[in-house]
C-alpha cells in the first residue's frame, strides 16, 4: 500500500518523508496552486459570486507531479498547514486534480493536521484523518473575494487601509497637539532612622491637587516656600503583599510584539525566522521542527508539554518555583475549529544553551524568547511587599504621598520579563524604609519640577500590532504582510522605529476617508472579521456575507464614479489642509496665497510625478510646490522644494547661470539653459537650503580624479549618479555611503572602500556569492550577491534585485524563486529600443495613478509566471 502526502514547502516535505518511511511519497505544493486571476471577472457578484480560479504553468507542473504519484497510490493525504489558508490550499490541490481528471476513482482522499513537525506529532496525526472542512475553505474564499482594489486608486488593501488610517490619525493627533505646562512638588524625606526616601505633594491647603493645579513656576515656587518648616507625621500606612502572575505562552501577535521590543525584529523577520524554526533545523544530523505552528491565536498547550516544563523547572530552579497545580490559560476563541496550541518549543529539554552551536544568531535569539516564555508560563508567581504611605503636616495644610515595593520572591521573573514600548509608563518602583503610623518624618529638600504634556507617541511595529489586535482588525498571521505592504508602497516609513505617514499615504487615506469612510472604520472591519469567523464555524453562509458587503460597496463605488476629478481633489485638499499648508505660512500670511503671483490660490493638483500644490491661475502662473511633511528636526523635507528652478548665481568661468532644480529622481544642478546643458545630481544627504553656488560648481566638476590606485596604477574617479555617489576604478563601481563625501574623499579612503568591496565579493565579475540559498527546482544553484545597486539573487543568467523591505541575511530560497521567475518572465518580453522612452513615460504614469483620481481604463497586465518553488501565500488583507 502506497500513499501520497501533500504539504506546502519542500523543506517540510523532506523532513516528513523521513518520519513516514518508504510507503509514503511526500510532495510539496509550493504554496498555492490556484488563485483568482488579477483581471476583472474572476469574482462575479451578478452570478451569485461565482469565482474563476487559475492554475499557472509552474503550478501546473506541481499538480502534474502530484497526479503522477497519485496514479501509483492508494491514498492521497492532504497535510497542509493547520489554518484556514492551509485548508484552502488542500481543497485547491484536490480541485485542480479533479479538473484535470488526474484523480483515479479508487484513490481515497484524507486531510490531516499537525501542530509541530516532530516524528511523534506526524505519526499521531496520520491516525486521525478527516475530510476537508468546507467551512474553513469558504471563509478563506470569502476573504479572497473581499480583497479587491478600490476603483481609481491603488488601494492599500482592505486591512492595510485601516492600518494606514491608524498611522495617519496618530500623525494628525500629533500635528494638532498643543503642549501644556504643569508643575509638581517633589520632597526628599527622612524617617526617624535618617534613611532618605522620596515623596510627592498631593494635597495643598486642604484640597487635592489635580494635574494642572500648579500651572507655572511662580505658583510652584510659592507652594514650595509654603512647605518650608512644616512638620510631617505618617497619617496613613498601608502594607500588603501582591502577586504578579506569568504571561501565557506566545500567540502570533504577542511573539511579534515581544520580538520587536526585546530583539528589535520586524514582524516580517520574526515570522521568517519562526517559519524556519517550525519547519525544522539540522540537530545532530537530523532535521527537527523546534517550535510549534507559529500562526495561532490560541494560548493552550498540550499536557505533555506542561508536564515536561514543570519537571525541568523543578530540576533547574527548585520545587518552590513550580506552582501547586499546572497553569491553564484560556482565551475567548472566536472559532473553536481554529484553536491551535500556543507557540512553544517542541521539546523544552532543548534549552537555548544546548542549541547555541546549532542555530545562527538571530534564530537562536528568537528560539530563546519562545523557550523562556513557555517555561515562565508554568512557573510560580512573583511576590512583592507593597507599601503606600501618606504624611500630613501638623497644620493640616499639606499631604505628601509615597509608594514603594520590594520583591520578596522572583518566581517567573527569574527567567523572563515581557518587553515594553517606550510609551508604556509604569509607576516608579522603589523600596521604602521602615515607617510606623504616627512617626514624625523630616523634610530635607523641596524641589518644584516642571513638566509638559506630550502628544501620543507614533506607532512602533509592536504597538501597531497591539492596536490592530485590540480593535479586532485582520488576523495576527497577516500583520507582518500588512506592515510590509504599507512600507513597500511608500505609504509609510520607519523613522527611529516609529511609523510616519508619507505624503502619498496621507493622500490615499484622505481619499478613502472622504469617499469610502465606512470601509476604513475600525468597527466595520472588525465586524467583517467576526463574520468570517462565523463562516469558519459554520454559523453563517459565506455568500450571504459577500452579498451584504457588495450591495453597499457597489453603490458607494458608483456614486464616487459620478464625481469629477476637481471635486475629488477639493475634498481631499480640504481634509488634508492642516497637513499640507502647515509649513507654508510665515508671519501670519495666508497659507493658500500663491507666493509667485500673489493673486492665485494654492490647491491640490495631480501630475506626472504625483500630487503637488499648484496655483489656481494656471497656466498664467505656473507655480508648483511638492507636498511633504516635516522632518524629525522640524525643517522642511527636500520634497517640499518648489518645482520652479532656483537661481544660485553665475559660473565665474563661463558666465552662465547656475540653477538648482527638482526632477523625478531628486535635486540636480544645471549650468545654463542650452539644449543639452551640463547637469549633476545633488547627493540625497544634502538638503536644498545647503546647496550653495560654491557647492553647485563643485558638483558640476564631477566626475573628478581622486588619484592613482597603488596596486593597479589605474585612475580612481569619484562621481555622482542617479543611484548616489560612487567611486569608479578599473570599470567597477563602489557606492559611497555614510560620511564619505564625493567632493572631498581622498585616495587613501578610496583604496580602503574598494578593497572592502572586493573582500565582500562585489569587486569584479565572477566574484564569490555572499550566500548559496539552495537548489533551484529547474536545476542549478540560487545565489545571493551584493552589487552596486544593492543585494540581488542569481540563477543562471537571471538576476533579480531584492525588494526594499527585505533583509538580505534572512532572505530564503522560497522567496528567491518567485522573484527570479517574475524577473525571467519580464526579461523575456524586452521592448524595442525605439519604444524605451515611451515605456518609461507609461511606467511613470502608472506609478502616479496611485493618487486618488480617476485614471483611464487600461488593459489588464499579463500575469507573470509563478515560480515552481514555494510561493508565498498571497496577502489577504
Amino acid at each position: 500500500m502506497h500513499n501520497v502526502v501533500v504539504v506546502e514547502s519542500p523543506a517540510k516535505a523532506k523532513t516528513i518523508n523521513k518520519y513516514l518511511g518508504k510507503d509514503y511519497t511526500v510532495l510539496a505544493s509550493f504554496g498555492h496552486v490556484r488563485d483568482l486571476p488579477a483581471k476583472d471577472g474572476s469574482v462575479r457578484p451578478a452570478e451569485d459570486f461565482a469565482m474563476t480560479y487559475e492554475v499557472d504553468d509552474d503550478a501546473r507542473k506541481q499538480i502534474n507531479n502530484i497526479a503522477k504519484a497519485v496514479k501509483e497510490s492508494d491514498k492521497l493525504i492532504l497535510a497542509t498547514d493547520p489554518d484556514r489558508e492551509g485548508e484552502a490550499i488542500s481543497w485547491h490541490v484536490l480541485e485542480a486534480l479533479k479538473a484535470s481528471k488526474a484523480l483515479p476513482k479508487g484513490v481515497h482522499v484524507e486531510r490531516v493536521v499537525f501542530n509541530e513537525i516532530t516524528k511523534g506529532a506526524i505519526l499521531e496525526a496520520m491516525k486521525h484523518p478527516r475530510d476537508i472542512d468546507m467551512n474553513l475553505v469558504n471563509a478563506q474564499q470569502a476573504r479572497r473575494a473581499l480583497w479587491r482594489k478600490l476603483p481609481g486608486s491603488k488601494s492599500a488593501g482592505r486591512v492595510q487601509s485601516v492600518a494606514l488610517r491608524l498611522i495617519c490619525d496618530r500623525d494628525e493627533e500629533i500635528e494638532k497637539f498643543i503642549s501644556q505646562e504643569y508643575w509638581d512638588i517633589r520632597v526628599l524625606m527622612e524617617n526617624k532612622s535618617s534613611v532618605p526616601f522620596k515623596a510627592r505633594l498631593t494635597h495643598w491647603q486642604g484640597r487635592k491637587l489635580d494635574k494642572f493645579d500648579i500651572p507655572n513656576e511662580a505658583r510652584a515656587t510659592e507652594i514650595a516656600a509654603g512647605l518650608e518648616g512644616k512638620q510631617f507625621t505618617v497619617s496613613e500606612l498601608e502594607q500588603k503583599q501582591v502577586r504578579r502572575h506569568p504571561y501565557p505562552p506566545f500567540t502570533t501577535s504577542t511573539l511579534q510584539m515581544d520580538a520587536s521590543r526585546k530583539l528589535g525584529f520586524s514582524a516580517k523577520k520574526t515570522m521568517q525566522l519562526a517559519q524556519k524554526l517550525y519547519e525544522g533545523q539540522d540537530i545532530g544530523g537530523e532535521t527537527v521542527g523546534l517550535i510549534t505552528y507559529m500562526r495561532t491565536d490560541g494560548v493552550t498547550v498540550s499536557n505533555e508539554a506542561i508536564t515536561a516544563a514543570r519537571s525541568l523547572i523543578s530540576s533547574e530552579y527548585g520545587q518552590n518555583y513550580v506552582p501547586s497545580s499546572p497553569r491553564v490559560y484560556k482565551v475567548k476563541q472566536k472559532n473553536a475549529q481554529e484553536a491551535h496550541e500556543a507557540i512553544r518549543p517542541t521539546d523544552v529539554t532543548r534549552t537555548p544553551e544546548k542549541m547555541r552551536n546549532m542555530l545562527d544568531g538571530d534564530m537562536l535569539r528568537l528560539y530563546e524568547l519562545v523557550w523562556k516564555r513557555m517555561m515562565a508560563s508554568q512557573m510560580e508567581s512573583a511576590l512583592f511587599d507593597q507599601t503606600s504611605v501618606d504624611m500630613e503636616s501638623a497644620d493640616k495644610q499639606a499631604i505628601l504621598h509615597s509608594t514603594g515595593s520590594v520583591q520578596r520572591f522572583a518566581g517567573f521573573l527569574a527567567l523572563y520579563q515581557e518587553g515594553k514600548d517606550d510609551d508604556d509608563v509604569d509607576e516608579e518602583s522603589r523600596s521604602l524604609p521602615a515607617l510606623d503610623k504616627g512617626e514624625n518624618v523630616k523634610t530635607k529638600e523641596i524641589s518644584p519640577e516642571q513638566h509638559f504634556t506630550e502628544p501620543p507617541p507614533r506607532y512602533t511595529e509592536a504597538s501597531l500590532v497591539k492596536k490592530l489586535e485590540e480593535l479586532g482588525i485582520g488576523r495576527p498571521s497577516t500583520y507582518a504582510s500588512i506592515i510590509s505592504v504599507l512600507q513597500e508602497r511608500e505609504y509609510v516609513r520607519l523613522d527611529k522605529k516609529r511609523f510616519i505617514a508619507e505624503a502619498r499615504g496621507r493622500i490615499v487615506n484622505a481619499f478613502l476617508v472622504s469617499f469610502f469612510r465606512r470601509y476604513v472604520e475600525y468597527d466595520f472591519t472588525a465586524r467583517l472579521e467576526d463574520q468570517l469567523d462565523e463562516v469558519s464555524a459554520g454559523e453563517v453562509e459565506w455568500k450571504q456575507v459577500l452579498r451584504e458587503w457588495w450591495e453597499q460597496f457597489i453603490h458607494t463605488v458608483e456614486d464616487t464614479k459620478k464625481l469629477s476629478n476637481p471635486s475629488i481633489l477639493e475634498a481631499v485638499d480640504a481634509l488634508l489642509e492642516p497637513y499640507i499648508y502647515r509649513n507654508i505660512a510665515k508671519g501670519g500670511e495666508n497659507p493658500r496665497a500663491c507666493p509667485a503671483c500673489g493673486e492665485g490660490r494654492l490647491g491640490l493638483r495631480t501630475g506626472k510625478f504625483g500630487a503637488f500644490l499648484g496655483c489656481s491661475r494656471y497656466p498664467e502662473c505656473n507655480f508648483k510646490r511638492q507636498i511633504g511633511g516635516e522632518t524629525e528636526e522640524g525643517g522642511e523635507a527636500a520634497a517640499n522644494m518648489s518645482n520652479e528652478p532656483k537661481l544660485l548665481g553665475s559660473d565665474p568661468k563661463s558666465g552662465m547661470e547656475v540653477f538648482l532644480k527638482k526632477g523625478p529622481y531628486g535635486l540636480y544642478i544645471q549650468l545654463g539653459n542650452d539644449k543639452k546643458p551640463k547637469r549633476s545630481s545633488v547627493p540625497k544627504n544634502i538638503p536644498p537650503d545647503q546647496v550653495t553656488l560654491e557647492k553647485a560648481l563643485a558638483l558640476l566638476t564631477l566626475p573628478r580624479e581622486v588619484g592613482t590606485h597603488p596596486e593597479t596604477s589605474k585612475i580612481i574617479k569619484a562621481g555622482q549618479g542617479p543611484f548616489g555617489p560612487y567611486l569608479l576604478h578599473d570599470g567597477q563601481y563602489t557606492s559611497l555611503k555614510g560620511d564619505d563625501d564625493v567632493l572631498t574623499i581622498g585616495i587613501n579612503r578610496a583604496v580602503v572602500l574598494i578593497a572592502e568591496k572586493v573582500a565582500r565579493g562585489g569587486g569584479r565579475r565572477g566574484a564569490a556569492p555572499l550566500k548559496v540559498l539552495g537548489d533551484h527546482p529547474d536545476g542549478g544553484k540560487v545565489e545571493l550577491y551584493s552589487g552596486k545597486y544593492g543585494h540581488y539573487v542569481k540563477h543562471g543568467k537571471v538576476n533579480a534585485t531584492l525588494p526594499k523591505s527585505s533583509e538580505p541575511e534572512q532572505f530564503t530560497l522560497e522567496e528567491a524563486i518567485p522573484l527570479l521567475a517574475e524577473r525571467s518572465a519580464s526579461g523575456s518580453k524586452k521592448k524595442k529600443p525605439a519604444a524605451k522612452a515611451k515605456s518609461k513615460a507609461k511606467a511613470a504614469d502608472a506609478e502616479n495613478a496611485e493618487t486618488p483620481v480617476k485614471a483611464k481604463k487600461k488593459a489588464p497586465a499579463k500575469k507573470p509566471a509563478k515560480a515552481k518553488a514555494s510561493k508565498k501565500k498571497p496577502t489577504e488583507e
